[in-house]
């Protein structure tokens, strides 16, 4: 791409941020995909066929700050469930639905358990299994390197890459309004950042 191309890019995804400021305000629960959103995709396995993922702190402190500001938050991955488990208890994250194959109907569920409408909720996906989930949210969300088909339903679309800083990215923007927020990035978190 361009650099002209590029300026104009980033200038029409400005105005989408700018124009999903009032949804932005209404959300209460915010559902992140697992592996491409949380991690970069990779699938790491070790010699005795341990599945490994890695996941970025930056994000986890964005987490933390969603939920300091009330916001509920949800892993959804069709994946199997270990690290993305123990990641979830590390970042006291109550809703961890794993081994998924419905993921419209275990949103929608987790929707109702929670008292949740659609309007007060968000989503992070990166690829086709989570296009569905479009009907069950206000905005949907993707990191820069979704797959083509997501990024071009998608109403938000983030700078950073999945496991990369999408999460604090999408964390800030949305945070960005809230009372005292700037305070935090006055004087700093006092806080773990996990």
């Amino acid at each position: 791409m361009n650099l002209s191309l590029l300026k104009i890019w980033k200038l029409c995804n400005e105005f989408k941020w700018f124009s999903c400021r009032n949804k932005l305000q209404k959300i209460k629960l915010v559902i992140l995909d697992v592996d491409g959103v949380l991690t970069d995709g990779g699938l790491y396995i070790d010699s005795n066929g341990n599945l490994q993922k890695k996941f970025n702190v930056k994000d986890g402190l964005g987490m933390k700050l969603l939920q300091h500001y009330g916001i509920e938050l949800a892993f959804i991955s069709g994946g199997s469930s270990g690290a993305t488990n123990i990641r979830a208890k590390q970042l006291n994250i109550k809703y961890c639905l794993t081994g998924v194959k419905n993921k419209l109907q275990a949103v929608s569920i987790l929707q109702k358990k929670l008292n949740i409408t659609p309007s007060e909720t968000a989503f992070l996906g990166d690829d086709l299994n989570d296009l569905v989930i479009k009907k069950l949210v206000s905005i949907l969300v993707v990191p820069s390197d979704g797959c083509k088909s997501i990024i071009d339903k998608a109403d938000l679309i983030l700078s950073k890459t999945g496991g990369n800083g999408a999460v604090r990215e999408f964390s800030e923007r949305l945070l960005h309004r809230k009372k005292n927020f700037q305070e935090i990035y006055r004087i700093g978190w006092f806080d773990k950042n996990d």
